[in-house]
């Protein structure tokens, strides 16, 4: 049994619908090896802020190299469409908003991913983190290692403390409009 959520989640960037400004620039900066450390996807609910993050760091993992275009046949994409790639940590702030679990999740950031090219930090409801886990998240913001990515998806963007927003390149996903 799979959850429809995840049976009929794109797989690549050509199978997102919509968002072409987002994924554009995504593209451009994967062909060209022209990687920030961290990305920001804001927009409302069910607009593909996970989804587009997830396809990021497939192509940021996959064995083939980073690309645009990963293979979707390796280990790495395969471990990442079905959930279960070591080097992708996904959480969900709005269940992990204590400084404790931001600075647990922190505490691993130096060690070199297991298995990939990069370790993927992937926040989701990232607005929901506390004061202090913002701080705690900021430090890492501000000098991290070089095999480290962090993507945070928001529904709401203004929550988000200016020293974060400014340390991210930051993609807001447009709604759909009903055809």
């Amino acid at each position: 049994y799979q959850v429809l959520a995840r049976k009929w989640r794109p797989q690549t960037f050509a199978h997102v619908v919509g968002q072409e400004h987002v994924l554009t620039a995504l593209a451009n900066g994967l062909s060209l090896g022209r990687i920030h450390h961290a990305y920001l996807f804001s927009g409302t609910r069910g607009v593909g802020k996970t989804s587009i993050a997830r396809l990021l760091a497939k192509g940021l993992n996959c064995e083939q190299g980073v690309t645009a275009t990963p293979c979707g046949q390796c280990d790495n994409c395969r471990e990442i469409e079905q959930g279960r790639f070591v080097d992708l940590i996904e959480i969900d702030a709005a269940s992990r908003t204590k400084v404790e679990d931001t600075r647990d999740l922190l505490d691993n950031v130096q060690y070199a991913p297991a298995r990939g090219r990069f370790k993927v930090y992937l926040i989701d409801e990232v607005h929901m983190l506390s004061r202090h886990s913002f701080n705690a998240l900021l430090k890492t913001l501000e000098e991290p290692p070089p095999h480290v990515k962090f993507l945070l998806a928001t529904t709401d963007p203004q929550k988000l403390p200016v020293t974060i927003l400014s340390r991210c390149l930051q993609f807001h996903l447009k709604a759909r409009d009903v055809e």
